[in-house]
């Protein structure tokens, strides 16, 4: 099971993206933990310069801005 985590403050373009990434795994019939990161300091310490940014087990795969369908697909190829 892949985890993602979701870094954002809470505005449009993060809930957004962790819509995206909940609606592409069940489309690809995948289970996932997701968790929404919200606290500026999590953020910070977790390296993040832009949001929203996502990680995936571990690794940080994308930031600044709401990520394409196609690349939250990859992450599932």
């Amino acid at each position: 099971m892949k985890t993602f985590k979701v870094f954002g403050t809470g505005c449009t373009n993060c809930k957004t993206t962790v819509d995206l990434v909940r609606q592409v795994a069940e489309s690809k019939g995948q289970e996932i933990a997701l968790e929404k990161v919200e606290d500026i300091q999590q953020i910070v310490a977790s390296g993040v310069m832009a949001t929203p940014a996502v990680m995936m087990d571990g690794q940080m795969v994308h930031s600044g801005g709401i990520p394409s369908r196609d690349k939250v697909e990859s992450w599932f190829a």
